[in-house]
Parts: structure tokens; sequence; C-alpha cells
């Protein structure tokens, strides 16, 4: 089911169409079919940003008053819709969606003119440091300290897991400034800088041969008081606000879906009652369902409503389909698979089989992590049976 658009929504999903036929390069659109990550690749999302940057589209969350678009949840849901049709990448998040809104409320009037601009045009790359080594979950046991020192913090521990910290030139962090204090009281929220002496960044390469995350090390680190953001040992309030910012209903099925055309590409010369043929059919039913979940919830969202656990509903429904479908792919594919993952690429070798079946190992096994990483399916499951349960 199709969200039912206005007369002035219709002409701006036509705005929208005509800059992806004109701006959109078949280089971009390349690049972004082959990402099998979580984020693409930094210069192929930069490249993107700074086209959408020079018409004022960069912002797409974020409020007029500082430079972004001023669009309604519909707006952002239809630019975001036609963009994952079109083949666009999408836009890295950790600045633009996860910064820039504690900038907006928390943030002083100096870090807003300092840093906004340049999340926006992309002059700034940032990563975010949360999760630690035993702090995944449970982030409010959280240890990197950081200790006073005049006008500077002293910080000192590490962060794992930090997706894209090896291209990034700042990073945002939670640190722990009062240890004597319940876990989430005494965290403050720091904006470092990652060439600041003390700071190393060693990659962690998966399974598929990708080195997106890595863990980073923080020895003696000197950062100006100036870079908190919020008040000092209100960290977890700040954290918890990323959470509550751009509450929409999401655009996965029609990720889904187009994921679901190339399957059924692969399975096309095997009879219908092929076993993976009736899986991809059920697949469908499960996609269709979830489409007229994000339907329903993005009208929630017009109207102004809260969507609650709606986004764990939609959280576990989104990992648990891409895995079917990278996995059916993946047995679509057989012996062809194997050859075609990154390791293979990073050696310079060829493999065998079609240009459209290399990047099936790699994303069958990138897509293992989807149900933990962003909360896991545990966790989720743990707010669907308290909020809608109440257990």
């Amino acid at each position: 089911m199709e969200l039912e658009l206005t007369e002035e929504e219709l002409a701006f999903r036509d705005e929208v169409r005509q800059l992806l036929i004109e701006e959109l390069t078949d280089e971009i659109k390349a690049a972004t079919a082959k990402t099998t990550t979580v984020f693409a690749d930094k210069d192929v999302a930069i490249a993107w940003q700074q086209i959408l940057h020079k018409r004022g589209w960069a912002g797409v969350s974020w409020p007029k008053e500082f430079g972004g678009t001023g669009w309604s949840s519909n707006q952002r849901y239809i630019f975001n819709q036609e963009c994952i049709k079109a083949g666009a990448p999408g836009m890295i998040p950790l600045g633009l969606r996860m910064l820039a809104p504690v900038i907006f409320r928390y943030g002083t009037k100096e870090q807003q003119d300092y840093y906004l601009p340049k999340i926006l045009s992309g002059e700034h790359y940032w990563c975010q440091g949360y999760s630690e080594p035993g702090s995944g979950s449970d982030l409010a046991s959280l240890k990197t300290k950081a200790e006073k020192d005049g006008d500077d913090y002293i910080v000192n521990g590490t962060k794992i897991w930090t997706t894209h910290a090896q291209f990034s030139d700042h990073i945002f962090c939670l640190v722990r400034t009062d240890p004597d204090s319940k876990p989430q009281i005494g965290i403050s929220f720091l904006l470092i800088e990652m060439d600041t002496p003390g700071i190393t960044v060693e990659p962690i390469i998966t399974m598929a041969g990708d080195h997106e995350v890595n863990q980073v090390f923080f020895d003696n680190v000197r950062v100006p008081v100036t870079n908190r953001v919020g008040p000092e040992n209100e960290g977890w309030s700040v954290a918890k606000y990323l959470l509550e910012f751009e509450r929409g209903g999401g655009t996965a099925a029609t990720g889904l879906q187009l994921g679901m055309q190339e399957l059924k590409l692969l399975l096309d010369e095997l009879p219908e009652e092929h076993e993976l043929r009736k899986r991809t059919m059920a697949i469908d039913i499960e996609i269709a369902a979830l489409s007229q979940m994000e339907t329903d919830l993005q009208t929630r969202v017009a109207n102004g409503m809260n969507i609650g656990s709606g986004s764990s509903l939609m959280k576990n429904m989104v990992s648990g389909l891409g895995q079917l479908i990278s996995t059916t792919r993946l047995e679509a594919i057989g012996y062809y698979g194997l050859p075609h993952n990154n390791l293979l690429w990073f050696q310079g070798e060829d493999g065998v089989g079609t240009e459209e079946t290399q990047t099936a190992a790699a994303t069958y096994m990138n897509n293992r992590a989807s149900s933990v990483f962003g909360g896991s399916k545990e966790v989720q499951k743990n707010i669907i049976a308290k909020t809608v349960l109440g257990l």
C-alpha cells in the first residue's frame, strides 16, 4: 500500500526524480550497487552529499535555521524512497543524522556555528565512539574516562566497532567523567579531533574481508572542555536524545524489494515448485507486510504521533528479511558465490561466474551482523515485551 500523497507532495516527488535523473551519475550508482557493508564507501557517499549540498538538500532532516531543508516527514519519506529506487548511496548518518540534532539542541552557539556548516558540506567526516569491549548493549557500563586538567579533559580508554574511523577526522564520544556515580550518571559527551596526539586506530577486518569497523585507543588524549556538548555528567541524556530524533516510518521495504528483484532474476530458470522459488514467495509476503507497517507508521509520524515500539518491530523485521534474502541469493548462486568475496578483490585475483554475483558472499556475511548492531534482536524483543505486552 502506497502512502497517500497530496498534489504538493506529488510535485515534490517529481522534483526529486528529476534531480536523480540529472545528477545521479552512472559511476555513483555502480559503486553503490557493489556496497556490501552498512555504509557506502566514503568517497561515493561524500560525492553524492556534495551534489545535494549544492541544491540545499544535504540536510534532509535539518531545520531551516541551521541550513537544512525544513522538509515535512512525508517529504523526507518521499526523498529517501526515491533515492533508494534510483540506486543512490545513503548519506553517512553519523554527522548528518546523529550528531547534528544533538548540536541543534545541546550545542553552544559557537559549536553550532563551527561544526554544523562543516557537517553539512562534508568537510568534517565523523565517527561514533559509543561501544567498548564489554559495553555494547549495556552502554551505561562504559569505562573510557575523561579527567579534568585545567581547561582540558585527559581521555583514556578504548572504543570498538567504530565504523569508518579510518576515514574520520572527528569522533563524538561518550566518556565517564564521574566514576563514583551510578552508571547512567557521570557520563559526558565530547567532540574529539582524530589527529589529536594519543589516538590510535586499529582496523578490524571482517569475515567478508571488509575494513569497515575499527578499534580506537585513547592514551592521555587532551580534549578542550569547550568540546563538551551539554552539561558535564549529563551525557547519557544527550545520547538518548539521538534515539528521539527523526522518528520516521522508514523506507527499508523499498530496498528489500529491489533486492528481491535481483534475486528473482537469478532464480528465473528454476521451476516454480523449486524450494528457492517457494521461499521467495514467502519473503515477498513478509516484505509486503513490512511495507504496510512503514506506511502506517509514516502516517502516524505525519500526524505528529509517536511510533513507539513500532521502530523495534521494524528493526527486527528488516534485519531478518535482509538475512533471508542474502542467504537465498548465496544458495541460488551456489559454488559461484564463494570466489566472489572481498578477500579475493584485495588480493587482486579474478573469480568465476557473473559480475552480478560478485558481492553475494560478502553481503551474506555482513548481513549476519544486522541483528546485532543498532540494538540487538534480543534488546528489541525486550522493548516490545515491555511496551506492548506489559511484561
